[in-house]
């Protein structure tokens, strides 16, 4: 297993951007279906002690996905996201609000933008996530990037133990 996997972490407050490039060791169609598949993004998206539940996901150009991320005292947290653009194992892009139970976005929210690709086994996804306001990107960008490294080590444990059970 490679443990020398790139990952970048970048916040351009001038772009209103954060830059995320992370290298996985597993194969470009397992990584596109833990970032697309209600079932695989519930197992990893959250950071712990929390835990994701997917109310609801459709994804297609135009469709959603409704989520929450629940605190161990039962808290939750929702998010609404849809998709705006889809081009499959390549690139997808959505825009990501936080939401109430009732699915009403609290605007402003964000434009996120995957893109994927594979060499020799390594698959590498780079996000850039356009904040719509200075002000929400400063508000959320430190408990964002510990929270986001969070879960993507999670799902390096969880491609580990997918790959144990093949």
């Amino acid at each position: 297993m490679n443990n020398n996997l790139l990952f970048d972490f970048t916040v351009d407050k001038t772009a209103k951007t954060i830059f995320i490039t992370r290298e996985f060791n597993a194969g470009l169609a397992l990584v596109w279906d833990a970032f697309t598949k209600q079932e695989i993004l519930d197992r990893w998206s959250a950071p712990a002690p929390m835990r994701c539940k997917t109310k609801y996901m459709d994804f297609k150009v135009g469709g959603r996905r409704f989520y929450s991320m629940i605190a161990p005292d039962g808290q939750e947290g929702w998010v609404l996201q849809e998709y705006t653009s889809i081009t499959p194992k390549t690139n997808f892009k959505m825009y990501n609000a936080f939401a109430d139970k009732d699915e009403n976005p609290e605007l402003p929210g964000s434009e996120w933008d995957h893109n994927f690709g594979e060499e020799n086994g390594i698959t590498t996804v780079n996000i850039s996530i356009f904040n719509e306001s200075l002000e929400r990107m400063e508000r959320i960008s430190d408990g964002f990037t510990k929270a986001y490294t969070i879960m993507l080590k999670n799902l390096d444990e969880l491609f580990a133990s997918l790959q144990q059970e093949l």
